[in-house]
């Protein structure tokens, strides 16, 4: 089944300058080879077909002759061919030269787009040759047909609705207003650039730069395909600097003075998901535009391309730490802002030995400093009932003495025990309302040690557990501010693991410990002294939770699609069947406990997940989820 993902392939051909014939196999291998790796689009680099350092020969015929009939040839050779690709040439046309970039699919060129923008500076002297291209399109004659000429063009897959392609040149992305910027409002999910852009020291970082950049300004896919080996080094040196890149991101670049091919899978359902958020102002003029038709086989979209297990975690070890400190700080400076207005005396904190509670602390001793405050100030108060372990409640002293913060402990042992017996509820019936006394007795503890004592309650709930319901409502689900309203869990392990590994002797101990310990609410008695009740074998691993969460949510994935990439992902750590019950575990989870997310506390955004009722996430408390759920269904036969 194909999920919206397009093979994309940027190839640079050695070349010989003014060898059209040389340049044409060149051409045809690489047509031959992006067909042979599954590629639906290829790219190839400017005025390939010719080279682009002939100079003033681009005034010959017997070039420009050659160039066309060279690609003639090549149309005639890839007939049988559903591939879409790009070749550079210059193409003459009323008198006036042009730096064209051909499209061609089974045996036709389907359209030629000339360069707009001509580079007159330094090292480029191309507005001696070449001609811009004109403000509208019109035809030319080619092969015995008129051929679309202009830039108004956008290539559309027949079959694949969001499979669309536009074109530019080189210079024309580093232009103000590159012709992409109008292609992408039009409907181009995937943009191509044939550049033949020369190297010189720092170039490569700022057009690797430039390419991501843009790619995130117009919501797109961005295919570059730049020029290599053979080009003329008479003044300059190019290095065939291709590259992919998705709504930001690169997803491949090629090794600099290494002509190749360079592969990636274009995802431009999810493209086309991002524009319906980010484009519904509807301001783009559609005047002048064609589209034009292309073959396309479905049948060569294979699943390929790799995502990382934990999307909300950077994979880069480089960026880890500076990521980390500045989540940290983020969390922190919006508690300091909550502190300072309501001129709070104290902060209340429900200490239970675990990682949320654990990564609430950090940050508030990180929001005191910023306040000049004394860590004295945060009362961290821990609350022992039916569950708690030795070694949760041990953690919690440990932790309040290596912070120097204020540590209150109050068994609600009796307290909770009363209220069951009031309400006339058997101590040993383990139900939603044993357990979900304790979590609100918690709340009503802190909360009043808040209010005697002028206090904040700060919350230490998660994304993830917002995400699934896993709270209280109005127990742990209730709070003054939360800290980790946009913290997914496996973010929260990692923020805390930093956070030990920067820490001196007791502090790396105890957070180490707490580490190690299994995620556990903690509301159902111990046995032997152990843990007895683990939230992951109850809702499932966080770890698949959290790309559930992020794939469903952040990129609009389908259900279908979020398991099968899912499968992929996770291959050799979860099967196809254990990865498909926590994906309907989500969805049921997710569409039944929106009304506990309806009615959040504040907290601060961190990444781009959000399930704040005030900020990313609008969504009925009585929404249905069996849409979803029936997707699930259709492929619950197939689930090995």
């Amino acid at each position: 089944m194909n999920f919206g993902y397009v093979k994309t392939c940027a190839a640079t051909p050695k070349v010989r300058v003014a060898d059209v014939e040389f340049n044409k196999l060149g051409i045809l291998r690489a047509v031959s080879e992006a067909r042979e790796n599954g590629a639906a689009l290829l790219v190839l680099p400017e005025l390939c077909l010719t080279g682009y350092t002939c100079g003033d020969l681009f005034y010959s015929d017997v070039l420009l002759n050659g160039a066309r009939r060279a690609l003639a040839e090549i149309a005639a050779a890839t007939k049988e061919s559903d591939l879409l690709f790009f070749v550079g040439l210059p193409l003459k046309k009323d008198g006036l030269i042009y730096n064209c970039a051909a499209a061609l699919n089974r045996g036709k060129v389907l359209a030629f787009v000339p360069k707009t923008y001509i580079p007159n500076y330094w090292e480029f002297y191309e507005k001696r040759y070449f001609a811009s291209c004109p403000a509208e399109n019109g035809v030319v004659s080619f092969g015995g047909e008129d051929v679309a000429f202009g830039k108004k063009v956008i290539f559309q897959a027949q079959g694949f609705e969001n499979f669309t392609v536009s074109a530019e040149i080189c210079e024309d992305l580093w232009a103000v207003t590159p012709p992409s910027s109008q292609h992408a409002l039009v409907g181009a999910n995937i943009v191509v650039n044939l550049s033949c852009s020369d190297e010189t020291v720092g170039k490569s970082e700022y057009r690797r730069s430039l390419v991501s950049s843009h790619s995130a300004k117009i919501v797109a896919g961005y295919v570059y395909a730049d020029s290599g080996d053979g080009e003329s080094s008479t003044d300059m040196v190019f290095a065939g600097d291709n590259l992919i890149a998705e709504n930001g991101k690169i997803l491949q670049a090629g090794e600099l003075f290494h002509n190749g091919a360079l592969y990636a899978q274009i995802d431009v359902d999810y493209i086309a998901y991002e524009r319906s958020r980010l484009y519904n102002h509807n301001y783009a003029p559609q005047s002048g535009y064609v589209k034009i038709p292309f073959s396309y086989d479905d049948s060569i979209s294979v699943l390929t391309r790799s995502y990382p297990k934990t999307p909300f975690v950077p994979t880069d070890k480089n960026e880890l730490s500076s990521r980390a400190e500045l989540i940290l700080t983020m969390q922190a400076a919006g508690l300091k802002k909550r502190i300072e207005h309501v001129r709070a005396k104290t902060v209340v904190i429900g200490l239970s030995g675990g990682l949320d509670s654990t990564l609430a602390l950090l940050v508030a001793v990180r929001a005191m400093k910023a306040c000049g405050r004394d860590n004295k100030d945060i009362l961290g108060v821990t609350m022992p009932c039916f569950g708690t372990t030795s070694r949760t409640l041990d953690n919690t002293v440990k932790l309040a003495r290596a912070l120097k913060i204020t540590l209150k402990k109050i068994n609600i042992s009796k307290a909770v025990e009363r209220h069951l017996k009031d309400i006339s509820h058997p101590l040993d019936l383990y139900d939603a309302a044993y357990e979900n006394a304790q979590a609100r007795e918690r709340t009503q503890v802190i909360m009043d040690i808040a209010n005697s004592t002028g206090g904040l309650v700060v919350g230490t709930g998660d994304l993830s557990e917002l995400a699934l319901g896993w709270a209280t409502y109005n127990g742990d689900h209730m709070s003054m501010y939360g800290v980790n309203a946009s913290v997914p869990k496996t973010l929260v392990r990692y923020l805390v693991e930093h956070t030990a590994m920067i820490s001196p002797g007791k502090l790396k101990t105890v957070l180490m410990n707490i580490l190690a310990t299994p995620v556990s609410p903690e509301l159902l008695p111990a046995e032997n002294g152990e843990i007895s009740q683990k939230t992951e074998e109850l809702v499932g691993p966080y770890i698949l939770h959290d790309f559930f969460l992020y794939y469903l949510l952040r990129a609009g994935f389908p259900p279908r699609k979020v398991y099968a990439v899912a499968v992929k992902t996770f291959n050799g750590d979860f099967t196809p069947k254990t990865i498909y019950k926590w994906l309907e575990t989500f969805i049921r989870r997710f569409f039944s406990q929106q009304f506990k997310r309806s009615c959040l506390p504040d907290g601060v955004k961190i990444g781009s997940v959000s399930l704040s009722p005030r900020g990313d996430w609008r969504m009925p408390s009585d929404a249905q989820a069996a849409l979803w759920l029936r997707e699930l269904e259709e492929i619950k036969d197939s689930v090995r």
